[in-house]
């Protein structure tokens, strides 16, 4: 029971059945109150025709007429019902109705004063205290002549009774009202939070290792079931991640465990031969000491620049480094990395070309990165194009709103079955298991691209050599 009680499915219900009794109370007071307003509005007609009825008869046919006529309509009314007074403005009655129910009500001076200052009528509410109770009376006052004032009160103990029936049926609708407003709202907040029970189940099914698990998706298309397919895409984005950061760790593994075994090996090899030498021939162990070294280092370098290029393209990806904005001038950024190229590729045997459609391709963009994005294209292109081959680097527009770069090379090409996994971390596809390399220089360049809000997109066929397109927005 405590844990229902702190269930949200309880608090939903508890609020909806208080926010419909609320709504429900406030339709009462409304119509409640248009009520009394129009009882008041009527029994204020009703004595107004009264005394206007009196009235006339007084200006025709003078006091004692008004006075019989005013005692009639009382007892037409009925003692209990109705009552009258006629009093000097010195407030000295001389005619009135039956009082033995009405002597406690008051003559108010205000009102009498009102008159005289020229108001046509005054109209109050009194209360009387009787052996039922307390009951309201409505008073009203109207000037005869210059020295007369008339009194006229009706009894509103029926209108009263009319009132509190109305509050009586309300209360016994009310708690009606509030049960099926519990069991509708238990209903509806039971048939909301089932789809989040369904979230739940498959929340804990993941805790338990199970990241195959997925949220049922119902039919409503409501926002719980878009809720649902949410969840779905982040699972198996999270699933994917997940799968990638698995893969990753085996590569470092396999790719630390390479240069860390070379540098082990050529240890033990220097150190082996030191212990096989004379002591004649310590010239020749300090040069394997310097080659180990050298070798040592040359390996540490390649280490420490996989690390180095892991870390940027993580901060990249994440958003932790963001990219400066600031103007570059893409063609002239462009031309400089082929010209320090160019010696690698006469080496090499192979054509380093570069064209371009115009002379404004500007975007806006951190300088430094744009530069590592379009060597790591430039170095795999002439890495993978054999001598004889050609590698064409362009610019041209593919909307007034994007630049595109590409490079282009005679190389090996790429199959199909590799094409949608070469930008993944660590990835080699077979033509480039025998070069050196980490397989980090197409995710960094992708990280790069998508920094700067651009994508890189490749075709590439086998033999015929591969096309990589950077996509930019221009400044």
């Amino acid at each position: 029971m405590n844990k229902f009680f702190r269930s949200f499915t309880f608090r939903l219900t508890l609020w909806y059945a208080l926010i419909f009794c609320l709504s429900a109370w406030v339709a009462f007071a409304v119509f409640y109150f248009l009520i009394d307003a129009e009882i008041e509005k009527r029994t204020d007609e009703a004595l107004r025709r009264q005394v206007d009825e009196i009235e006339r008869i007084y200006q025709l046919q003078g006091i004692d007429a008004a006075v019989s006529i005013a005692r009639i309509q009382a007892e037409a009314a009925g003692e209990k019902r109705a009552f009258f007074r006629m009093f000097y403005r010195t407030g000295v009655v001389f005619a009135s109705a039956n009082l033995s129910r009405w002597n406690r009500t008051a003559m108010n001076r205000a009102a009498i004063r009102a008159l005289l200052a020229g108001k046509r009528h005054f109209l109050e509410t009194q209360r009387l205290e009787d052996n039922s109770g307390t009951v309201l009376v409505r008073v009203i006052y109207r000037r005869l002549g210059r020295e007369i004032v008339l009194q006229w009160g009706l009894c509103l103990e029926q209108e009263q009774a009319l009132l509190a029936s109305f509050r009586r049926v309300f209360i016994a609708v009310m708690a009606f009202v509030l049960a099926s407003a519990l069991a509708v709202g238990g209903f509806m907040a039971r048939r909301a939070m089932s789809g989040v029970e369904r979230i739940g189940r498959t929340a804990r099914r993941i805790t338990e290792n199970d990241l195959d698990a997925r949220v049922p998706v119902g039919r409503r298309a409501d926002e719980i079931d878009e809720l649902a397919i949410t969840i779905n895409q982040m699972l198996d984005r999270i699933q994917s991640l997940v799968s990638n950061i698995r893969r990753m760790n085996d590569s470092i593994a396999h790719d630390l465990r390479s240069p860390i075994t070379r540098i082990r090996g050529l240890a033990e090899i220097t150190l082996a031969r030191a212990d096989r030498m004379r002591p004649e021939r310590k010239r020749e162990v300090l040069e394997d000491f310097v080659r180990m070294a050298e070798d040592t280092i040359q390996e540490c370098d390649r280490l420490l620049e996989m690390i180095s290029t892991m870390l940027t393209i993580s901060r990249t990806e994440s958003g932790i480094d963001p990219p400066e904005r600031r103007p570059v001038d893409l063609a002239r950024m462009v031309e400089r990395a082929c010209e320090l190229f160019l010696p690698v590729a006469e080496d090499g045997g192979i054509e380093l070309r570069f064209e371009s459609a115009g002379d404004e391709f500007v975007v806006r963009g951190d300088e430094r990165m744009l530069q590592r994005m379009v060597a790591n294209l430039l170095d795999n292109a002439l890495k993978y194009t054999p001598p004889g081959g050609k590698v064409v680097v362009s610019l041209d527009e593919k909307t007034p709103e994007m630049v595109v770069l590409s490079v282009t090379d005679t190389g090996y090409g790429i199959e199909a079955c590799h094409l949608p996994h070469i930008f993944e971390r660590f990835y080699r596809g077979d033509q480039s298991r025998g070069s050196i390399g980490a397989g980090l220089g197409l995710s960094l360049a992708l990280a790069v691209a998508k920094a700067h809000g651009g994508r890189i997109e490749v075709e590439s066929a086998p033999g015929k050599g591969s096309t990589f397109r950077v996509l930019l927005p221009r400044a």
